[in-house]
């Protein structure tokens, strides 16, 4: 038997120059290249479960800044408010991603609340209500953190973007402890 060696990855200032001419030519497949690393199927996975977790938080702080009544709770009121907003832009940048992985984003409301790492409230007291955004909070923290570690730097982009949707998760669990500790 010949002994071949095996064939050399043209390198250019450390470039593989054939995985880039690859990258180009496979249109199909989007943003992802064959130098994606992680697990894809699984990203998405993960991705489709923190869209239904953003999905609820909207749906919960919208029912709370509706429902929370008195002349005192205006400010919490606002907070609910532009954390709504801030949970939908989440799920807009995780809707994105999924897309990007050539996922479909589960939209899909009859499933939505056994897909959420988070439960929807219908409180009526408003210390209730606080109580229960600060657990959705620190619940989607936790499950950001286990997304990030197990995506590791194999999807660096998720993980950015995970990262940065956790801080501002953390924003919304210091903001809802404050209340919980004022009122």
């Amino acid at each position: 038997m010949a002994h071949t060696e095996p064939k050399q990855q043209e390198q250019v200032h450390g470039f593989d120059i054939q995985a880039i001419r690859e990258a180009a030519a496979n249109l199909d497949d989007g943003a992802v290249t064959a130098g994606y690393a992680a697990d894809r199927k699984a990203v998405v996975g993960m991705l489709q479960h923190a869209l239904a977790t953003e999905l609820l938080c909207v749906l919960r702080y919208k029912r709370h800044y509706y429902t929370v009544t008195g002349r005192g709770n205006q400010a919490v009121k606002a907070e609910f408010l532009q954390h709504a907003e801030e949970e939908a832009a989440h799920a807009d940048q995780i809707a994105e991603r999924i897309a990007q992985l050539n996922g479909m984003p589960d939209f899909n409301p009859a499933t939505l609340t056994q897909r959420s790492h988070a439960e929807y409230d219908e409180s009526e007291d408003v210390q209730a209500m606080i109580r229960a955004n600060l657990i959705a909070e620190r619940v989607a923290i936790e499950s950001y953190r286990q997304m990030i570690e197990a995506i590791g730097d194999k999807d660096p982009t998720t993980k950015k973007m995970l990262i940065e949707i956790m801080a501002q998760e953390e924003e919304h669990a210091d903001d809802m402890s404050d209340y919980l500790t004022k009122n």
